[in-house]
């Protein structure tokens, strides 16, 4: 079934991209994504879900997520238009190039401590 989804970045968590997956208004899901892992998952099979696919012509990029725990209710496999997919790195490239990333341990664990 189609989903509409919006990818995010932010340099304040350099490593990570957010997904969040709607049916209309409703927000069915967030997931974050290891960005290196989504851009690796472009161009061969990486981890336990991430490989390069073609279907009906197109380039895809398959994403195999799972539920908490080792259950397979609450898991889905996702399709991602794979030019999508690139021209949003690109984009997160000219944020944070990629090697460039550095997470403030101190900063988030006062953070952490604080809340």
């Amino acid at each position: 079934m189609p989903l509409l989804a919006r990818f995010s970045y932010d340099a304040e968590d350099p490593y990570a991209v957010r997904a969040t997956f709607f049916d209309g208004p409703t927000v069915l899901a967030r997931w974050h994504f290891d960005r290196q892992m989504l851009a690796e998952g472009l161009r061969r099979p990486v981890g336990e879900g991430h490989s390069p696919h073609t279907a009906a012509g197109t380039d895809e990029l398959r994403v195999a997520l799972r539920g908490p725990g080792t259950e397979l209710q609450g898991g889905a496999v996702l399709f991602l238009e794979a030019r999508a997919i690139a021209c949003f790195l690109q984009q997160s490239y000219a944020v944070t190039d990629a090697g460039e990333e550095f997470l403030d341990l101190d900063k988030l664990l006062d953070e952490f401590l604080a809340g």
